[in-house]
């Protein structure tokens, strides 16, 4: 192990255009970054597929991820953003999302996942 941390960039889409996004991703990848992150999730919006898919092109032909977060609440908002290019998700909803991978049924009472 040579002692080097983790180093992730996170990005407040919700608030940037498309040139900012990519020019953020491309400073990113010049400081050597391990992925970038899509929101903190104290800002106006989350993860959507097109940032994801622009992020992942933005640092294509690198050793970089994309982590999606905000907003992924279900199964198939995880494999909409793993399709768009993440390698990395940030959910509240993991319990729910992984049930219903599983194929288990899920309670859309609550907010909070059961066991």
């Amino acid at each position: 192990m040579d002692g080097r941390s983790i180093c992730k960039v996170i990005l407040e889409t919700a608030l940037l255009n498309d040139d900012e996004k990519i020019r953020a991703c491309h400073a990113a990848k010049r400081a050597r970054a391990d992925f970038v992150k899509t929101s903190t999730g104290f800002g106006p919006g989350g993860a959507t597929a097109e940032d994801v898919a622009l992020m992942s092109h933005a640092v294509s032909g690198t050793r970089m991820g994309v982590k999606a977060s905000g907003g992924i609440r279900d199964l198939e908002g995880a494999q909409e953003m793993i399709h768009a290019g993440a390698t990395r998700l940030g959910v509240s909803a993991g319990v729910k999302i992984v049930k219903q991978a599983k194929g288990m049924t899920v309670s859309e009472g609550s907010s909070k996942d059961k066991y």
